[in-house]
């Protein structure tokens, strides 16, 4: 018989006693068939979206930036990027689309493998190529010459749930009683959370509560593994660690997601919300320089896509003659306006990191040039297509079922 991500964690709970946080988490969003990302009927865009389903924009301006690193490691003959956690491939698709008007031995050379842990049916992908799709649940690929490319992944990393109790770090594990689930605290399950936050000198308030990626460190170490030369960026909201452990965070930043509500109770819906946490990125800027990654830098979204010239599409996309209608051109410029929004999407973090690449220039850190400017003018303008979401619907909740992005 096969037991849903809520019957299981009820017989472990019963077999064994409370467990951690982070084995519930990773069971709710995983656990085979039922859990939240791996459910074959479920469509997390019913609860969220992200930047790729907004707007192409997103899209095209980081297939620059990859033709850029491309440059960066000498235009080597295949360039590889791998994308962890690509969802439907909506990302993949807006990639290679807009990478087929670029160089043509850039295209030449781009090699997209999009890793996922559920089966997914491909499609629409019609009149270009189309991305490689692998399952599995890590980085099954080593020796790669390229890219490791990941957007809102490291938010749903199974955290532990730590809180200072009578002057003790104590954990809050998960147990059920009385027909539901339910904190308990007891004693930290790993000495690696209570280092964690001694390593980057956070001292937590009495009652304050915390999430600690324990995951951070074997995933880091296998993209340095996976890489042999090249990049890594990755796109997520989280702060460094001051930020996210302040006390002005007194209840940590676990956020449950279902049907366009947002609660901080992961105890509901088990299997049917999605659970997510803050990326703490001094931890993975950390990680990465133990583990050979060099940090180019660390940039909020909506600086990382001006630099590479979202402002310059946006005045493309005002100067389009008659041919887009105004409904058109509205529903575009909504799109651009909401990847780079203050206070949504545009505080989220863009972190790039290379290994074995001398002193590049990655023009989504430091800025664009007037030839840059001058190129992007003539390539064509990323427009949405039916794959994209109706954000001007979400005005009218009668027309729409989408509503937001995850907040910061």
């Amino acid at each position: 018989m096969n037991l849903t991500a809520e019957e299981h964690l009820r017989n472990r709970i019963a077999t064994i006693g409370p467990i951690t946080f982070a084995e519930f988490m990773e069971t709710a969003l995983f656990w085979p068939l039922s859990g939240y990302y791996t459910r074959s009927l479920n469509n997390p865009a019913n609860d969220f979206f992200t930047a790729p389903a907004a707007h192409p924009a997103f899209g095209a301006l980081l297939s620059l930036q990859l033709e850029e690193m491309w440059y960066g490691l000498g235009e080597p003959p295949q360039f590889t990027v791998i994308e962890p956690g690509a969802g439907s491939g909506l990302l993949a698709q807006d990639i290679l689309q807009y990478a087929q008007q670029l160089n043509p031995a850039f295209w030449q050379a781009l090699r997209y493998i999009c890793i996922e842990r559920r089966n997914l049916q491909q499609s629409g992908y019609a009149g270009y190529t189309a991305p490689e799709w692998l399952r599995a649940k890590n980085l099954p690929v080593r020796g790669i010459v390229g890219c490791i490319l990941s957007n809102e992944l490291l938010d749903v990393f199974p955290v532990h749930r730590v809180t200072l109790k009578g002057g003790s770090l104590r954990e809050l594990y998960v147990g059920f009683r009385a027909g539901r689930f339910e904190s308990t605290l007891g004693a930290l399950s790993h000495t690696a959370l209570s280092s964690r936050l001694e390593e980057e000198g956070i001292t937590l308030d009495e009652g304050q509560q915390v999430e600690i990626c324990l995951y951070l460190e074997p995933w880091v170490r296998e993209v340095a593994e996976c890489l042999e030369k090249g990049f890594v960026l990755t796109i997520d909201y989280g702060h460094d660690a001051k930020t996210l452990y302040s006390p002005q965070r007194r209840n940590g930043s676990l956020r449950c997601y279902y049907q366009h509500t947002i609660s901080s109770n992961p105890y509901v819906y088990v299997g049917s919300q999605d659970i997510t946490s803050h990326v703490d990125f001094t931890g993975l800027v950390s990680l990465g320089k133990q583990l050979g990654l060099n940090t180019l830098g660390l940039k909020r979204q909506s600086e990382f896509l001006e630099n590479l010239g979202l402002g310059i599409l946006q005045k493309m996309l005002l100067e389009r003659g008659p041919e887009l209608n105004q409904q058109k051109r509205d529903a575009n410029r909504m799109g651009m306006l909401e990847i780079a929004r203050n206070g949504g999407m545009g505080e989220f973090k863009s972190l790039i990191q290379s290994k074995g690449v001398a002193q590049p220039k990655i023009t989504g850190i430091l800025g664009r040039s007037s030839a840059w400017e001058k190129r992007l003018r003539k390539l064509p303008l990323p427009l949405l297509r039916e794959e994209h979401l109706p954000l001007m619907e979400s005005k009218y909740p009668h027309t729409s079922t989408y509503s937001a992005s995850k907040p910061t």
